[in-house]
C-alpha cells in the first residue's frame, strides 16, 4: 500500500510542476513552453470569446490575443492547487491571479478558476482539457 501512495504523490508533485512551468512560460510569452504539456487533442474552455477552442493551434492563437491585450510584465500565478490522480488520468484545480497594464495604459487583474484534465501517455502528464472561469455577477 506504501508504493501506492508514493506513486500517486510522485504524480501529483509531477502534475504541480507542470503547472509551475506552464504559468511561467505564460509570464515569460514563451509559446513552446506554453505547448510543452498540452496535447494535440486539447480542448479548452476560456472566459472570453472563443468559449470553445479545440486543438492545439487554435489554443496556442488565445494566447496571441492575451498577449496583445498588456504591456510585460504580465502577473500569471496559482494558489489552492489542488491534484487527483489515477492511474492515467487526473484533474488538478487552482485559483488563478492575472493582472496586467493594459495598451491604454489601465492596469487590470482578474482572479480566476482553473481546471485541468491530464492524462498519463508514455509516462508523462498531459493536457488534454483546460477550463478558465469566473464568478458571474
Amino acid at each position: 500500500m506504501h508504493q501506492i501512495e508514493e506513486s500517486i504523490s510522485s504524480d501529483q508533485a509531477a502534475i504541480k510542476d507542470l503547472i509551475a512551468r506552464w504559468s511561467k512560460a505564460v509570464r515569460d510569452q514563451n509559446l513552446q513552453g506554453i505547448r510543452a504539456d498540452h496535447d494535440a487533442a486539447i480542448l479548452m474552455f476560456d472566459v472570453p470569446a472563443p468559449l470553445f477552442v479545440p486543438g492545439l493551434d487554435a489554443y496556442l492563437c488565445t494566447w496571441d490575443q492575451f498577449f496583445a491585450w498588456s504591456d510585460k510584465p504580465i502577473a500569471f500565478d496559482f494558489h489552492d492547487v489542488k491534484v487527483t490522480t489515477g492511474n492515467d488520468v487526473a484533474f488538478a484545480t487552482a485559483i488563478g491571479r492575472c493582472a496586467g497594464t493594459a495598451k491604454n495604459g489601465k492596469h487590470e487583474k482578474l482572479e480566476f478558476r482553473l481546471t485541468m484534465g491530464l492524462k498519463k501517455i508514455n509516462g508523462s502528464w498531459r493536457i488534454l482539457h483546460e477550463h478558465h472561469s469566473v464568478t458571474a455577477d
